[in-house]
């Protein structure tokens, strides 16, 4: 047996080693938490610009003279206004940031002009975006990230943004 000032010298080494191991995971789980997020705002970016698109399909694709966007987004999964019926969108997404349906932004005639994440969270992407996701640089929140679809004729015409129904 020793004695004197070794004697907790392997507990303390053992205390330091878990500290040690503790602040590396912490960091690790941090940079983890950060690339979750970059992925989902990439997500986002995909799901939004795709309902965008379909959103612009609809709208341009309708028989006729006066155009008009869809009621509610499941008319873009089945667009029976032509035979055989169009499909727009492959499926609907779900918000990647909440997980919960859109928000949607109406027209002045009640029709879905485009779709936002209802999240009050920041994002990390702030600048760089492409040039259809452009007015996004500079948001503070994704909520402020609206992908609207609007013509040259009605870019003026008023939004009513109001939660998924």
């Amino acid at each position: 047996m020793q004695a004197g000032p070794q004697r907790g010298f392997t507990y303390l080494a053992v205390l330091f080693a878990v500290a040690i191991s503790s602040i590396v995971l912490g960091g690790a789980l941090a940079m983890w938490s950060i690339d979750e997020r970059r992925d989902r705002e990439a997500e986002l970016l995909f799901a939004g610009g795709q309902v965008r698109q379909a959103i612009a399909s609809y709208y341009e694709g309708t028989p006729g003279a006066d155009k008009h966007y869809p009621a509610n987004l499941n008319e873009l999964l089945a667009d029976s206004r032509v035979t055989p019926a169009r499909h727009h969108l492959r499926r609907l997404y779900a918000d990647p940031i909440t997980g919960a349906p859109w928000a949607l932004v109406r027209g002045a005639g009640g029709g879905v002009m485009g779709v936002y994440s209802p999240s009050a969270g920041a994002p990390l992407k702030r600048a760089n975006f492409g040039e259809s996701d452009a007015l996004f640089a500079g948001k503070t929140q994704y909520a402020d990230w609206k992908f609207v679809y609007q013509t040259a004729h009605n870019r003026n015409e008023p939004a009513v943004i109001l939660p998924w129904r």
